[in-house]
């Protein structure tokens, strides 16, 4: 998308000027200067029933000028409104400018400001919110002759620093995008997105970004003794992939942090076999892997001073004569023996052996995402982020990070007790399935027991990675939970402090 960043009172060809609205909006910055732009009607339409209520959203026609029409977008009380606020109202209005079919759109910043929020943050957030909001996935109908519109340019009016606004809608328009991506991968049937398809995907951002790009097939999995991730794949004619990317911003690639993510396609929760109403929607089982691919897609554009790697291991979870089963005992790539309990606790599988190539590659820090538990819903509800760690230093800067995404991250504890009850088995050093009760904090303690003492973080977005209807911020289906976050905190640990 075009961004553009023009004097408040420069000429303009948008076909739709955005206007916050709080109360008391003549005590805003520039507030004169827009009430000439419509020969000082405003007041005038205020009066008239204008609403300055937070996400309402009100459309007139200029009748003059260069704009014209005018979207008002409410804001409430201005000394309250936040970064996170203004995402989701821009979020909403990126919604309208969709069905108003709106090509070039123009931001009045001032009108968003306050003390707390400056017009870099104003920029970011609407060029980030808008985007989002617009969001809809490329579907497969056949029936359809109605034409595309996609927002072309949005433009800034402002008296501020050009270049300080142009980057910040830039990086904006970097988080979208990527979340929009990551929503895409999440939203496509698993027929079309296989394991194989994934690396595909993988290679071709590698490509773009001059990543170093490695993927494991079968034979090369085999040779290193991925054992969790091969039994995960017995079942299944589709072979599995390991996905490796290095994005190096040192020359000495040392220590680098890993982004894990579980790859599962499809789960079926093999001989564990899932109820139909719990089998259905199993295709964003690999929302992991896509918060990971997103997350590489804004570090590929912003290039942070924070080496990478980020291994994602992909297969289908399938049912068959060959498919693992509850009792057998598998070996991973660590060594450790693991009983099968439940086969429908296959992504911690997968991610034991990621995990433990992760720390193979030199890996000094660890952070896992995956779609684990059914359990972090219950505990959590769906719109929170379970957490798990094992260094609260590590955590804390993540949850920093997590709140400027407007990300809610909530950890839950991983006690000794815990531990113990992974490692209870007749017949292996752990299995994988402890029980029903704490079954969020089994899921990512079992991914501990190969972590070891490297600081590590574990986020369960099963609640998070999808949503059931439209929100402020896109439509129902995949929403790209943690690509901010993980991005923010990359760029965050690149710092000097």
């Amino acid at each position: 998308m075009e961004i553009n960043v023009l004097k408040s009172t420069e000429h303009n060809e948008a076909e739709i000027l955005i206007v916050g609205l709080s109360r008391h909006p003549e005590n805003a910055e520039g507030w004169k200067e827009l009430e000439k732009r419509f020969d000082g009607r405003l007041a005038e339409w205020i009066k008239a029933g204008l609403s300055f209520d937070s996400n309402s959203l009100s459309i007139y026609p200029t009748l003059t000028g260069d704009i014209p029409r005018v979207l008002f977008v409410g804001i409430g009380d201005r000394k309250k409104l936040t970064a996170d606020d203004l995402r989701r109202s821009f979020g909403i209005a990126g919604k309208r400018l969709v069905k108003e079919k709106i090509r070039h759109a123009a931001i009045y910043t001032a009108s968003f400001e306050n003390g707390e929020v400056n017009g870099e943050q104003v920029a970011h957030a609407a060029a980030e919110g808008i985007q989002m909001g617009a969001y809809r996935f490329a579907d497969y109908k056949t029936n359809s002759n109605e034409v595309d519109h996609r927002l072309e340019s949005l433009s800034f009016l402002t008296d501020q620093s050009v270049d300080a606004i142009r980057q910040a809608a830039f990086v904006g328009t970097v988080h979208a995008e990527a979340v929009n991506e990551a929503r895409t991968l999440v939203n496509m049937p698993a027929n079309i997105l296989t394991a194989t398809a994934m690396a595909d995907y993988a290679r071709d951002l590698g490509e773009t970004y001059g990543f170093e790009t490695e993927i494991l097939g079968r034979s090369e999995i085999e040779e290193l003794g991925m054992g969790a991730l091969l039994a995960v794949n017995q079942g299944s004619v589709e072979e599995p992939r390991l996905i490796v990317m290095k994005y190096k911003a040192t020359d000495k690639f040392e220590a680098p942090l890993a982004l894990v993510g579980k790859g599962i396609t499809f789960d079926t929760g093999g001989y564990s076999l899932k109820p139909k109403d719990g089998i259905v929607g199993m295709k964003g089982d690999m929302g992991g892997a896509a918060a990971v691919l997103g997350a590489m897609r804004i570090i590929g554009e912003l290039k942070p001073a924070k080496d990478v790697v980020a291994v994602i291991a992909s297969t289908d979870n399938m049912v068959s004569g060959d498919a693992f089963k509850p009792d057998d005992v598998i070996t991973s790539m660590s060594g450790k023996t693991i009983e099968i309990l439940n086969t429908d606790a296959e992504g911690r599988l997968v991610l034991a052996d990621a995990v433990t190539y992760a720390k193979q590659l030199g890996a000094s820090q660890v952070v896992d995402v995956a779609t684990l538990t059914g359990g972090v819903i219950v505990a959590l509800g769906k719109d929170k982020t379970g957490a798990l760690t094992n260094d609260e230093a590590f955590y804390s800067k993540l949850v920093d990070v997590s709140k400027q995404a407007g990300e809610f991250v909530w950890q839950l504890p991983l006690t000794e007790s815990d531990k113990k009850r992974l490692r209870k088995s007749d017949v292996a050093d752990l299995n994988n399935s402890p029980g029903r009760d704490g079954h969020m904090i089994f899921g990512g303690g079992f991914v501990g027991e190969f972590v070891g003492d490297t600081p590590w973080i574990h986020l369960d977005i099963a609640g998070t990675s999808h949503a059931d209807g439209a929100h402020d911020l896109g439509p129902a289906g995949g929403t790209g939970a943690m690509v901010r976050t993980l991005a923010l905190f990359v760029e965050k640990l690149g710092h000097k402090e």
